[in-house]
């Protein structure tokens, strides 16, 4: 079912809104902040790996003003068990029966901060709820809500007592960005105090309008060219010489989706190979593994996604729509 001329228009300011929101508080990312709405209205989760200082919690916190639901933050440290992400069953006492006491990991929007500090046993209880929304304690499975958004952060730069997420974990969270330093511009109106001024944001859409914007991306219209485009990027990946495990299926779903919701961001009902472009890096850089010669070399995932999408002809324009 396509969308109608209203609903784009609708989707377009709703979204230029949520931005705007938060970049009164991240100076200077705005192209960052609309990949972080874009994974949110899309149904996936966002990894922010970047320099201590640089945004990543002020980034996520602010997402989780905007929305006027609820948001939590768990700070991931070596002793965090999984228990303190999920939840537990206490037995109560006075009136004879177990009952289960609720974790963070029950809002909509949660803030993983530093998630690589977390074991791996820690890290693993996450992996049920992210991909499927629920969470599984004591063979009881209890569902967390929509929207539902991890937005998790880790150091590149400080690895001594961290733990590398492994593939499988990777592979869950739709987007990996980087907020980086801000410009010189930027840079000035923080020392003036203007993201101090407005450390805290409103409010401006409720959870059920972040439910309608999804609805409303997936009836995006996508032409079996640019479908044919997304499957021979993702099968290119796998033949790089230069890496060693490929974007597997559940990437190039994720490239799908998000290509729908950058397309009706910016006001079309229908996915351009641009779209899909514009989203490769972020969507699937992170999903490869590369060869550790190559790594050795100094190749970065970033690089190969970009001579694939050289490599790789897109349909034209004309022919796409």
């Amino acid at each position: 079912m396509s969308i109608t001329p209203e609903q784009t228009a609708w989707f377009q300011e709703t979204f230029a809104t949520l931005v705007d929101n938060v970049d009164t508080v991240v100076l200077g990312k705005r192209h960052v902040i609309e990949l972080a709405f874009t994974a949110m209205v899309s149904e996936g989760h966002l990894l922010l790996e970047d320099y201590p200082g640089t945004g990543k919690t002020s980034l996520a916190r602010a997402m989780g003003q905007t929305v006027q639901g609820t948001s939590s933050r768990i700070q991931f440290t070596p002793d965090l068990l999984p228990g303190d992400v999920t939840g537990i069953t206490v037995y109560d006492q006075s009136r004879g029966e177990f009952e289960f006491h609720q974790g963070p990991i029950f809002a909509n929007i949660v803030l993983a901060d530093e998630i690589n500090r977390a074991s791996p046993k820690t890290q693993s209880a996450l992996l049920e709820v992210m991909e499927e929304g629920q969470v599984t304690v004591d063979g009881v499975t209890r569902r967390v809500g929509v929207p539902f958004l991890v937005v998790a952060t880790q150091n590149p730069v400080e690895q001594a007592g961290t733990y590398r997420l492994p593939e499988a974990q990777l592979d869950r969270f739709l987007m990996k960005t980087t907020l980086g330093y801000p410009d010189h511009a930027a840079t000035v109106r923080i020392l003036e105090g203007a993201a101090e001024a407005r450390r805290e944001v409103t409010p401006v859409i409720t959870p059920q309008g972040i439910v309608s914007m999804a609805d409303i991306a997936r009836g995006v219209y996508l032409d079996a060219l640019v479908l044919d485009y997304i499957a021979r990027i993702v099968e290119a990946t796998r033949l790089a010489t230069e890496v060693r495990l490929g974007v597997s299926v559940r990437g190039a779903l994720a490239l799908t989706k998000a290509a729908k919701t950058w397309a009706v961001a910016h006001g079309r009902s229908y996915v351009t190979p641009d779209d899909v472009k514009a989203l490769a890096e972020p969507v699937l850089a992170h999903r490869l593994i590369l060869d550790p010669e190559a790594e050795f070399d100094g190749v970065t995932a970033g690089a190969v996604i970009g001579q694939v999408l050289l490599d790789t002809v897109p349909p034209s324009q004309r022919e796409a729509v």
